[in-house]
């Protein structure tokens, strides 16, 4: 049997993700190598997420060419895809254009829509969906991405632009946190949230899935609490409403980067925007009433790499 090579990088707001996986005729695949690089892109200046600074523009390329030498060892084709800093970016187009000068990369921006489907490809390879209603959420650095899906078809697909780096910016620039930012803040993502009529809160699903970032750290750091050791792979982890409340109380007990920085668990690089990340999740809950979230390690980039390969046999 002959395989082919393929990578796909998810170009985040707060990090990019390489994945290479190896696909054969029939088109399974297996991922073998991941690479992560935190980025926090147009997290310095100006309103929201509107400039993508010189710095930043560094940092990304240098990622993107680390990414590109692993990829071209197995040559492997580059599929890139740009989300929500990307995609608002007074700058977008000079970014994209520099990426591919300097690294032969195309960029792929897609808008949020797009973006929660190829989550969703990713999230129902991950995590058993058939025969269920399912909730789905992904909390990025920009966006937030909520999917409800019946028997693994999308019925619901919306992305809001409330993330941890957006919101971290907005209330907490200095990261500090006090029970003013936090109440501001949780305002601010519920009547995001609620204004947003194709989300109906009333909506009752028999599983609700998680993934990326704040998820994996809320629920990475609920077993490490309740075990005292950090747990490898947690695909499949289930976390419950008092799991979340009792975290999240604690983390906002910590109100300085400095002391967050010593949570046992807790990855060192997210210290500064988890406090909005799980606000998020926090108010999610609430609002659609979730009684626990089963967590999904394949995301974004893991649908990128299921989307091409779909349309690689659609080709044939």
């Amino acid at each position: 049997m002959s395989y082919k090579y393929l990578a796909a990088v998810d170009m985040g707001t707060n990090s990019f993700r390489l994945i290479i996986a190896r696909v054969d005729e029939e088109g399974n695949f297996k991922i073998f190598h991941k690479e992560k690089q935190l980025i926090r892109l147009a997290s310095h200046e100006g309103k929201g997420l509107s400039l993508i600074t010189d710095a930043e523009i560094s940092t990304a390329i240098k990622a993107l060419k680390k990414f590109k030498s692993f990829a071209d060892f197995y040559s492997a084709p580059i599929r890139a895809v740009a989300t929500s800093a990307t995609r608002e970016a007074k700058n977008k187009h000079e970014f994209i254009t520099q990426i591919k000068k300097e690294t032969g990369i195309d960029v792929e921006v897609i808008e949020g829509h797009h973006e929660a489907r190829l989550i969703f490809q990713g999230v129902r390879s991950a995590i058993p969906l058939e025969d269920k209603k399912a909730f789905c959420l992904d909390i990025g650095g920009g966006s937030t991405e909520f999917i409800f899906a019946k028997n693994c078809k999308v019925n619901v697909t919306e992305s809001i632009k409330i993330g941890a780096v957006r919101l971290t910016k907005k209330f907490f620039p200095d990261f500090v946190i006090n029970e003013y930012s936090l109440r501001k803040c949780g305002e601010y993502v519920e009547e995001h949230i609620l204004c947003n009529k194709n989300l109906k809160t009333n909506e009752k699903f028999d599983i609700a899935v998680g993934s990326s970032g704040t998820i994996l750290a809320t629920a990475g750091l609920v077993y490490y609490l309740r075990n005292n050791i950090r747990k490898r792979v947690i695909n499949g982890l289930t976390f419950t409403k008092d799991d979340l409340m009792e975290v999240s109380d604690y983390v906002f007990t910590k109100h300085t980067f400095e002391k967050r920085l010593k949570i046992k668990g807790l990855e060192k690089k997210r210290a500064d925007i988890y406090p909005a990340g799980i606000l998020i999740l926090r108010k999610a809950f609430e609002i659609f009433k979730l009684e626990s979230m089963v967590v999904s390690e394949y995301a974004l980039r893991t649908g990128i790499m299921i989307d091409t390969i779909h349309k690689m046999k659609l080709k044939r």
